[in-house]
């Protein structure tokens, strides 16, 4: 699975330069996504913007794995989701699961204001 990785200072953009997420591929991303978990900089982007069909097994997993960087106060944002790939999200009822934004620089601020959030509350 060949993908494009651009780090920036607070997180991580993750570019899947697919086509096509087949179900064969969610070995591979699962390692490439959960490994940014064990890092210093955990928070990440994933944008669809080339992506024009995914398996549904693919979409569920991809749910998953946002939830676990959630479950461990991390932030993943996903953006630039084409109409097909929308539509199937919405027939499995994940889509509303999913931090899902339009563009690459809404996705930031939903980071960026996570962050913020998380700072608030463990002040408490």
């Amino acid at each position: 699975m060949n993908v494009k990785i651009d780090t920036k200072e607070r997180f991580t953009v993750i570019t899947p330069e697919e086509s096509h997420l087949s179900v064969n591929m969610t070995e591979e991303l699962n390692q490439l996504l959960l490994g940014y978990l064990q890092k210093d900089m955990p928070h990440l982007i994933l944008k669809m913007n080339g992506v024009q069909t995914v398996d549904a097994p693919m979409a569920e997993n991809i749910a998953t794995v946002q939830q676990q960087f959630y479950e461990n106060n991390c932030s993943f944002v996903i953006c630039g989701l084409q109409k097909e790939v929308a539509q199937l999200l919405e027939e499995k009822e994940l889509l509303e699961l999913m931090n899902i934004t339009p563009s690459e620089s809404e996705a930031w601020d939903i980071v960026q204001m996570e962050e913020i959030e998380r700072e608030l509350l463990g002040d408490d």
